[in-house]
């Protein structure tokens, strides 16, 4: 069994002739330790799903599993909120504390754990993030990347083994973005954490393991970074954007050019130019 499955699920808001589907029958499953990223134009239910999985909200209909778990039956909820952490977009909607290490002992101390281990969470948590330094700082005078970063350490301090990341990087100037993206990927590579991330930046989806597209509240592809970036026009189709690398290539070929393969970076790109130029 997957460790996250989505089946058939469908959220829909209102009635009769006002009913809408945010979710619409999605059904995609993520496995332990993968870095999932949900890509999908704006009201595609990105954000409703990542909400359902992390306990905020339930679907209509449909099931929603974290490790064999369903999200919606009321009796084992904390359960899947001891297994899933939810990172929002705007990390000052999560700070509660005037503290960053009060707001890191947040959801520890919400869950009943002694104080002394709370102390340790706290400060294994904000090394993790390298932010241990700043324990002692009013979060709101950090910068965004940094306020960011305390948001997932507070997750971090819940040991939950699942990170959900609703565009956690949408708000941030390139330096926050690479802080923020580094962390993740040393939590996923290193702590062998699941993540989870919604975002509209491509050079962060080719960092995944897997790449799951959504459109109209449904799957419309899913698979590794260069098989679902591969197919350039059906993205296009419905509004999304490829690497850059990519849509190079892309429109030298519509230009009479046959240069294979789908680069997903400036070096793989340089490269699959290069190769056709010897040929040529």
């Amino acid at each position: 069994m997957a460790y996250i499955e989505f089946k058939d699920v469908i959220k829909a808001y209102g009635e009769g002739d006002a009913r809408i589907h945010a979710l619409d029958g999605a059904s995609f499953t993520v496995e332990r330790g993968e870095l999932a990223i949900i890509l999908g134009a704006s009201g595609a239910g990105k954000t409703t799903a990542l909400n359902i999985l992390g306990g905020m909200d339930t679907a209509t209909s449909g099931t929603v599993t974290v490790d064999g778990i369903d999200t919606a039956v009321e009796e084992t909820q904390l359960d899947v909120r001891r297994r899933v952490g939810l990172v929002q977009q705007n990390p000052d909607n999560q700070l509660v504390a005037g503290i960053v290490e009060e707001d890191v002992a947040f959801g520890p101390e919400n869950l009943g754990i002694e104080p002394a281990e709370i102390r340790r969470r706290v400060d294994a948590a904000l090394k993790a993030v390298n932010m241990y330094e700043y324990r002692d700082h009013a979060p709101h005078k950090l910068s965004g990347g940094q306020k960011q970063r305390v948001a997932i350490a507070g997750v971090i301090a819940m040991e939950t083994m699942c990170i959900v990341l609703d565009e956690p990087t949408a708000m941030l100037d390139p330096r926050g973005r690479q802080e923020v993206m580094d962390t993740i990927r040393y939590l996923n590579r290193e702590k062998g954490i699941t993540v989870i991330l919604i975002t509209h930046y491509m050079d962060e989806a080719v960092q995944a393991d897997r790449v799951v597209v959504m459109d109209g509240g449904n799957i419309l592809t899913d698979g590794d970074p260069r098989t679902v970036f591969a197919q350039v026009e059906l993205l296009k189709r419905h509004k999304l954007d490829v690497p850059q690398a990519t849509e190079l290539i892309y429109r030298l070929n519509a230009a009479g050019c046959s240069i294979s393969g789908t680069p997903l970076d400036e070096d793989e790109c340089v490269k699959a130019i290069a190769e056709y130029l010897k040929l040529g």
